[in-house]
């Protein structure tokens, strides 16, 4: 029996395993999917539930609750022999590594945060690429402004209400306006403090903002976030991030404890790094336009690649040099043509090429509040908020994680946003630490009683 061995499982990499499982007949091939995770992370949500507008399990798709016919082993895949078909496997606990072995490779080891020597920032900022991190900036924020309500007005109170973005791409300006809307109505349960105490930067190096839509919308996000009191510093570097100071290229400085980082993603370099399959020159694994490893002159039999990890030709025009960007919307895609693929060649048929023009852009902007871009149609406010949740709750993967999502707007729309912050299930054994480690008080000396009188026995009849 054929050994189908996926690497990741992210989008490219469940939506495979999901869709092979209905492709497959029973005893056709054997599946094995390896992720150090055991879910799927919806990305695009992270902003909503980093401003607590979605509870942070519902945007998660259990791999062992969904791919019933996959093998799921929690670890990382360390080494790729594409030569010998084995793959080296680390699992989460011990250091006992093992070789597996396999017919067909499927890599959608998906991307990381891309940083840069920049001091500071590796130990204080905070990326936006899983869950646990959209988790921790919410708590970070919320407990921020419980710290900040008992403070007088000063250095160390601006200190705590000040939040910076790092990136203006899609998912720097939707956390960005996400945070500055959940902000907004923090205020209302701490009279102690006002709209001017908060502080919003968000800053871009290039000359403007979300370069996947038009200028005119593009200026029209800038405006709407200015009226909202956020600041947007264009053509400015971050330069370092010293004890929670964000230094500018301009100059000025920025105290703050919290600091976001979204200035772009790359290739998963453990997977990469790790494989004698072909890279391209931005460290992506080389990869066909039906998906195969390779080029159009040469085939990797046996290797297929989708998702963030991979250089997948856009057959549409319309990628960045000429490639597919990485997004969900070409890694969900891509994974489902993918295992048809796969399955088409097993079955001895000619493996179709991916093509998809995009369908256009949409993005978050706070409650009711959004942009939309579409070829030349432009929608921006409710319109564009209602195309926004439209869109990504029709994306969700499996029903069941759409009625969660959808019942966690409709439970907000009559409750509001989930404001409480759980920031200290980080260290969940500090209180018991702490009663635990306080030296007991001293017993007080007994006093002087009686002495118990004991039953006297009863004579024997």
């Amino acid at each position: 029996m054929p050994k189908i061995l996926i690497v990741g499982g992210g989008y490219a990499g469940f939506y495979t395993a999901w869709k092979l499982e209905k492709l497959l007949g029973r005893n056709e091939a054997e599946v094995t999917l390896v992720d150090p995770l055991p879910y799927m992370t919806y990305q695009p949500f992270l902003p909503e539930v980093a401003a607590g507008e979605i509870e942070a399990r519902h945007v998660v798709v259990g791999l062992r609750r969904h791919l019933k016919r996959t093998t799921v082993i929690a670890g990382k895949v360390t080494g790729i022999e594409h030569a010998t078909k084995t793959a080296t496997i680390t699992p989460i606990v011990g250091d006992e590594t093992w070789t597996q072995e396999y017919d067909q490779i499927v890599v959608t080891a998906g991307a990381v945060s891309r940083t840069f020597p920049i001091p500071g920032i590796a130990e204080n900022a905070i990326g936006l690429k899983t869950i646990e991190e959209a988790v921790a900036i919410r708590d970070r924020l919320t407990s921020n402004f419980e710290k900040a309500s008992v403070l007088p007005a000063g250095p160390e109170r601006d200190r705590l209400l000040t939040v910076v973005v790092v990136g203006g791409g899609f998912a720097g300006i939707e956390v960005f306006a996400e945070l500055r809307a959940y902000a907004s109505s923090l205020l209302k349960q701490y009279p102690t403090l006002a709209f001017d105490d908060t502080h919003f930067h968000l800053i871009e190096a290039m000359g403007r903002i979300m370069p996947e839509v038009s200028q005119k919308t593009s200026e029209w996000v800038l405006a709407d976030l200015a009226k909202k009191g956020a600041f947007v510093h264009l053509d400015t570097q971050v330069k370092g991030a010293v004890d929670g100071v964000v230094e500018l290229s301009t100059g000025e400085q920025l105290p703050t404890d919290l600091i976001i980082w979204t200035a772009g993603v790359m290739a998963n370099p453990t997977v990469v790094r790790g494989s004698d399959l072909p890279v391209e020159e931005r460290g992506r694994i080389r990869t066909r336009p039906d998906l195969r490893v390779g080029t159009d002159e040469e085939i990797v039999e046996g290797a297929w690649a989708a998702g963030d990890v991979s250089a997948v030709p856009d057959l549409s025009g319309g990628g960045v040099g000429g490639f597919c960007v990485p997004n969900a919307q070409h890694a969900v895609r891509q994974g489902k043509l993918m295992a048809k693929n796969i399955v088409a060649v097993l079955r001895g048929e000619q493996p179709k090429q991916y093509f998809h023009k995009n369908l256009g852009a949409v993005a978050g902007l706070g409650l009711y509040n959004g942009a939309f871009q579409s070829g030349k149609i432009a929608l921006t406010g409710l319109l564009a908020w209602f195309a926004h949740r439209g869109y990504h709750g029709l994306a969700m993967p499996t029903w069941e994680r759409k009625f969660r999502v959808v019942g966690d707007w409709v439970q907000n729309f009559f409750h509001g946003r989930e404001t409480v912050s759980l920031e200290a299930v980080q260290n969940p054994r500090a209180t018991f630490e702490e009663f635990a480690a306080r030296p007991r008080p001293a017993q007080p000396a007994a006093e002087s009683a009686p002495a118990e009188k004991k039953p006297e026995a009863v004579a024997a009849k």
